[in-house]
């Protein structure tokens, strides 16, 4: 996705919501024979490079900031992630590592992190579990594929109301994640290598945490969704998770030109190599670095600052295809069925694009229904009339929802539904749709008069992580609907199925083609036929 450079907001918080950041926190296990014993506030587990110390946080212990691979700095820039260098005596995991170098996605603002960032962070029960493992739940973080830490959800009541131990995790960004260069020859996006070493690390280690590596659920939201694609359909992860969750993303989502600001073009979120290499060049052209065999050599000693700009973040943002960890277009592999046979949650949020188009109202606003149709034309060319006869001004309060409703729909919903199709044929799977149109505005969000955002995209994950101070609570009926979501996001992640005694059917989609409206209230979790709520027909029409 193409990102816009608009006004700073109050405190940063902007970019805060945008990834709906929170902070982690994880079961005590004695220290290996030699090592310094844990304590009860600072319990020692040991891994297969040393002993970490976490925190306790009552029900939960964590342990965060622990190393995955070796930082890739130096001559490591560009290149796989290597292996961790192990310890001696205990590390202290009692806070996140750095997070990795990025610049503000909003707004302007110096970049904030560090090259070295390649650190998990791990949350489980104080509890032991009877009679075998916990699942394990592996979160990749959103954000654009240009910012985000994986430190900033808190992921304590998953852990303790699921009963699972959940990971989180960092990945290179930007430039520092997803350059390509002639130099560099086929090599695969870094950043989505390095989510696969953290696996591999999770293979390893999961059971010293109490979790069971053969029962790992990967699940992620916006960019940590798409990247869940890329794993479901990547060689290279073979075997390192059993099921997959998808929240706001899928292999299928693109955005239509001027979906994020008039006259941006339009997108897919994975890139051809040919294209990324000549990317890649170019950029060295701008940088001073010389074409031919000395330009690696040239980048790789640039300072980190000289690569960690708006520009060059924006220029590479998107995961290349056409190498060993993704031969194909996750799109086409979808739809040939060339991906793991695991069971996968699905879903999207109602009102998904009113985060985005709300953001970049006081740049390019939506006055009336001349605004409206240029933002068609600008969109849609000679197919606008009937985009606008499928979504008829008088059907919405403003021309700014009737905007947001017609980008919901063909960019994340219906998207989400093609995709659901090529997977419901060969796996389980199991729709959702987040639709509590009251849930809490995310603090940073511009006011907007007459523009609600509803339910709109991430504003579904405080239902499932705990959310910051200045975040709005949840009301009673909203507590309960988390407590749903989470129950059935843990139960999907220990069995392949959400469903458990006690809450709202949800069923497969191969079961009656229905998906999972969730939202509070007595009737707020029902059942839904998506693709008719969402237009879905007329845009497979425009597809062709």
């Amino acid at each position: 996705m193409q990102h816009v450079r608009l006004p700073r907001r109050r405190g940063g918080a902007l970019l805060a919501l945008l990834l709906a950041l929170m902070s982690v926190t994880s079961i005590a296990s004695a220290a290996p024979p030699g090592q310094e014993p844990g304590t009860p506030d600072r319990p020692v587990v040991g891994t297969d490079h040393g002993p970490v110390r976490g925190r306790a946080h009552g029900t939960y212990a964590t342990y965060e900031g622990i190393p995955f691979a070796a930082p890739p700095t130096g001559p490591l820039r560009w290149r796989a992630p290597q292996p961790a260098e192990p310890w001696k005596g205990v590390r202290d995991a009692g806070k996140p590592g750095s997070q990795c170098l990025q610049t503000p996605i909003f707004g302007t603002g110096p970049a904030t992190g560090s090259e070295d960032c390649l650190y998990l962070n791990v949350t489980t029960p104080t509890g032991r579990s009877a009679g075998h493992g916990r699942p394990v739940m592996v979160w990749v973080h959103g954000g654009g594929f240009v910012g985000g830490t994986g430190s900033q959800y808190d992921a304590g009541r998953l852990a303790t109301r699921g009963d699972a131990v959940v990971v989180t995790l960092n990945y290179r960004l930007g430039a520092f994640g997803f350059f390509g260069h002639p130099g560099l020859g086929d090599a695969p996006a870094f950043g989505l290598a390095d989510q696969q070493a953290a696996l591999r690390w999770v293979r390893a280690n999961a059971a010293r945490f109490g979790g069971d590596p053969h029962n790992v659920t990967l699940f992620g939201e916006s960019a940590g969704a798409i990247s869940t694609c890329a794993q479901l359909t990547s060689p290279t992860a073979a075997g390192l998770f059993h099921k997959a969750v998808l929240q706001s993303g899928s292999c299928m989502t693109s955005f239509p030109r001027g979906a994020v600001a008039p006259g941006v073009p339009g997108s897919k979120f994975f890139v051809a190599q040919r294209t990324l290499q000549d990317a890649g060049a170019a950029a060295a052209g701008r940088l001073g670095c010389p074409q031919g065999p000395g330009a690696l050599d040239c980048l790789r000693g640039l300072s980190a600052d000289k690569l960690a700009t708006p520009e060059l973040a924006q220029a590479f943002s998107r995961p290349v295809h056409g190498n060993a960890l993704l031969p194909a277009e996750p799109e086409k592999a979808l739809t040939a069925g060339r991906f793991h046979r695991v069971p996968v949650i699905q879903g999207s949020n109602l009102d998904e694009m009113r985060l985005f188009v709300g953001l970049t109202l006081e740049q390019f606003p939506l006055r009336d229904e001349r605004d409206y149709r240029a933002r068609l034309a600008d969109s849609f060319g000679s197919a606008a009339g009937a985009v606008e006869a499928e979504y008829p001004l008088s059907h919405y309060a403003s021309p700014a929802l009737a905007w947001s409703a017609v980008l919901t729909d063909t960019t994340f919903v219906c998207s989400a539904v093609r995709a659901d199709r090529a997977l419901a044929g060969r796996v389980p799977t199991y729709a959702y749709e987040f639709a509590d149109r009251d849930a809490p505005v995310l603090d940073g969000l511009p006011v907007v008069p007459g523009f609600p955002y509803g339910a709109s995209h991430a504003f579904e994950l405080p239902y499932l992580f705990t959310a910051f101070p200045t975040q709005p609570p949840l009301n009673s009926a909203q507590r309960v609907l988390s407590d749903r979501m989470v129950g059935y996001w843990t139960h999907f992640a220990r069995t392949g199925d959400p469903n458990s005694s006690g809450a709202p059917h949800w069923p497969a989609l191969h079961e009656r083609g229905l998906t999972q409206s969730l939202a509070p209230g007595a009737d707020g979790i029902r059942q839904i036929r998506l693709s008719e709520e969402h237009h879905c027909g007329f845009w497979d029409r425009q597809r062709g």
